[in-house]
């Protein structure tokens, strides 16, 4: 693996201020939708629909979206060592299950490894299985993880000189059963997240 990964849709590296120029981006383009959480931001026609050849962890299996069809799909690129973003959001999508109720069935969430140098497929299946049945973990090539971030516009980084630092963006995509893109959840690892909201939401699409 290269010393050093990274790929940032706008070329930078501030990691927070792109995601703040990100979400504000996409409010200014889908402008106000009273119908959503305030932390849900539309994204219909925005992104490209849900599309990606990965491995499934667990598996060992090569998966595509299509693997995922007539499911509500969350897709979040994370690592296992991320020592506080990563596991809030994951615990929050799972209390946000639980409010779902029945409609949770519908639910699966695809974290995507941005780390899969020390993430090997063993300790990935680990990491997900503490966050509910309904998290798949992802492996990817270079070339793969490369190409879906580069598609959703997602900035990661991995440097493993002077010290080994994995820095990522943290928004959430919901994909539709046919694939096509909902919103993004964001800021669900902050300390007072609208879980009843992004729950309801999350029903309104899994209804549709």
């Amino acid at each position: 693996m290269r010393g050093e990964l990274a790929i940032a849709a706008s070329g930078g590296q501030n990691i927070p201020m792109f995601r703040r120029l990100l979400f504000c981006a996409f409010l200014a383009l889908t402008g106000c939708h009273h119908n959503l959480s305030p932390q849900d931001v539309s994204v219909r026609g925005l992104v490209p629909p849900l599309a990606f050849t990965m491995t499934d962890a667990a598996t060992g299996k090569l998966v595509t979206a299509a693997d995922f069809r007539g499911a509500v799909t969350l897709l979040y690129f994370g690592y296992t060592n991320c020592p506080d973003v990563c596991p809030a959001t994951l615990y929050n999508l799972d209390r946000i299950e639980t409010l779902m109720g029945p409609d949770a069935a519908r639910i699966k969430i695809l974290f995507v490894t941005v780390d899969p140098h020390r993430d090997t497929a063993p300790l990935l299946t680990q990491y997900v299985r503490l966050f509910g049945a309904n998290l798949t973990g992802l492996r990817g090539t270079a070339d793969q993880l490369y190409q879906l971030a580069r598609r959703y516009r997602v900035v990661f980084s991995v440097s493993q000189k002077p010290t080994y630092t994995v820095t990522h963006s943290a928004a959430v995509y919901v994909f539709n059963g046919k694939g096509k893109p909902e919103f993004i959840i964001a800021g669900l690892d902050t300390s007072m997240p609208d879980l009843a909201g992004i729950a309801r939401d999350l029903k309104d699409v899994a209804q549709e």
